[in-house]
């Protein structure tokens, strides 16, 4: 019998079924093994002793970290036809382990597919090398500022809300200054893609750049680490620039670095919906093992109907998010009309679904759901983070409506 929410064999390549059993592998004899022996350690407020070094040690043993990467690197080569579809079956599988942990290495994946694509061949060649040299290397993609997040991606395409950051070119040097906030491996990471307004008098699709910064760079400062109250062993962080000057070539795309950046977000939320549904998958199995073990009322759990009826709900809702899943990733592989739209709903649908799963698994624990040193009730506080990474859910719907009604589902409202 399949397992419940994970794709069956029968749909995966030779491929990708030895890479899903070879991350089962680290999930089952690594990742969760290190979770369960001490439930504390994500609360550690030193961001920097929370992971210790050998749980990405052994991920880069296991050829994980390479995903994305071109081969020629010492990547792991996928099958571009079924990449999408590979990066989703792998990132659930860790997020059975942590979310935290797939939040760290997926997105050097997805920064790894876009340098891959936007990158000039000499900066591929010298960072790519570097990266899969050393195990604790990360990357972060640095959008998000204090005045503007997934709103960034409504069709309000005027120059008032451009990007904040501005970088500005002179003497061969683009010199960056502004804020970005709730950046995913910004604490901690080695390397940042930046996004920056580099033409304010034109709409943020016209006047966006991206650029390429290395973490020493003059100027660019790491301020805080956020406190967030899932994936806690993903350090979020908040980054500064201030007169922060990098050569011209680190250019990544010049004024259409959002429109590029599509080879990033539509992978990316593949990955973010495949990640929630790990949760779920192991809320769900650690659900299921308590109701056929746990007695109260003189029966175990499975016994009672109220029990029976939970359980059911938790599966079918895990089977539904898996389908959709399923169908977003081909679609983003075969470059499909629909991928877009597919992308947006499968990332709301999931978080939606997901956070009622992991509801679901904390009730039917009863008091115990509820105790840290059990460790349901982390399944529901990581799913709760998702309900937010890679847009809010009003945003996403906002753009599936626009999908739907072109050229009625909204528009600018500040001008009319």
């Amino acid at each position: 019998m399949d397992r419940v929410g994970e794709v069956p064999d029968r749909y995966l390549s030779d491929e990708q079924r030895l890479m899903r059993e070879t991350c089962r592998r680290y999930v089952d004899q690594v990742v969760r093994p290190f979770i369960e022996a001490d439930r504390e350690r994500e609360w550690l407020f030193d961001p920097a002793q929370r992971l210790p070094a050998e749980i990405l040690q052994e991920a880069d043993r296991t050829g994980l970290r390479g995903l994305g990467v071109p081969a020629k690197y010492g990547g792991v080569g996928l099958d571009p036809a079924t990449e999408a579809q590979t990066f989703s079956v792998i990132a659930t599988e860790i997020a059975r382990g942590d979310s935290g942990l797939a939040d760290k290495l997926v997105q050097n994946w997805k920064i790894s597919v876009l340098l891959r694509s936007l990158a000039p061949q000499h900066l591929q060649d010298e960072w790519f090398p570097q990266y899969l040299a050393d195990p604790q290397f990360l990357m972060a993609h640095c959008l998000t500022e204090p005045r503007g997040a997934s709103d960034r991606w409504l069709p309000y395409n005027v120059p008032e809300a451009g990007m904040g950051t501005r970088a500005v070119h002179e003497d061969g040097h683009w010199t960056i200054d502004g804020r970005k906030q709730f950046i995913s491996n910004g604490y901690d990471a080695s390397l940042y893609v930046v996004y920056a307004n580099t033409d304010p008098s034109v709409g943020m699709l016209e006047g966006t750049s991206s650029f390429l910064v290395p973490r020493d760079t003059p100027g660019l400062e790491v301020t805080r680490c956020n406190e967030t109250v899932g994936g806690r062993y993903m350090n979020n962080g908040e980054i500064v620039f201030d007169g922060c000057r990098v050569p011209e070539d680190h250019l990544l795309a010049c004024g259409d670095a959002l429109g590029k950046a599509g080879v990033y977000f539509r992978p990316g939320k593949i990955i973010q919906a495949a990640k929630n549904l790990g949760i779920g998958i192991a809320a769900y199995q650690d659900t299921a093992a308590w109701v056929q073990r746990r007695v109260q009322g003189g029966r175990i759990l499975i016994k009672h109907q109220a029990v029976a009826l939970r359980v059911a709900a938790m599966a079918t809702k895990l089977e539904a998010v898996s389908a959709l899943l399923q169908r977003a990733a081909r679609a983003v592989d075969e470059n499909h009309p629909d991928a877009a739209r597919l992308c947006d709903m499968v990332k709301v649908f999931t978080s939606q679904e997901i956070l009622e799963v992991c509801q679901h698994a904390v009730e039917l624990h009863g008091g115990y759901g509820a105790m840290l040193e059990v460790g349901i009730e982390k399944y529901l506080r990581d799913a709760a983070v998702y309900l937010h990474m890679d847009a809010t859910a009003d945003v996403s719907n906002f753009k599936i409506a626009k999908t739907l009604f072109p050229a009625t589902a909204g528009t600018y409202a500040g001008l009319e």
